[in-house]
């Protein structure tokens, strides 16, 4: 007897099934008609800078993790009394 596995989309529970899809399909050509390439290209576009933003977040994330801690001594003034001093 073989197990057979579900579409990962009938798993998920609150999903839109086919027919729920072809309704919201005709509905944004209803809403949108002649503009919705327009739609699509500007929410493409969106994406792409969202993923470019997250990109350059996650590089700073590593430069950052790859450098070496300072060392106490280093970040240690040579005067202590610099340190109670008011500008």
């Amino acid at each position: 007897m073989a197990l057979e596995l579900a579409p990962i989309v009938a798993i998920i529970p609150g999903l839109p099934g086919g027919v729920e899809m072809i309704v919201i399909l005709i509905i944004a050509l209803l809403l949108f008609g002649r503009r919705l390439p327009e739609v699509m290209r500007s929410l493409g576009s969106g994406v792409v800078e969202f993923k470019k933003g997250i990109k350059g977040i996650e590089d700073e994330v590593e430069v950052q993790s790859s450098r070496p801690a300072p060392t106490p001594a280093a970040t240690e003034s040579k005067d202590p009394a610099a340190i109670n001093k008011p500008d």
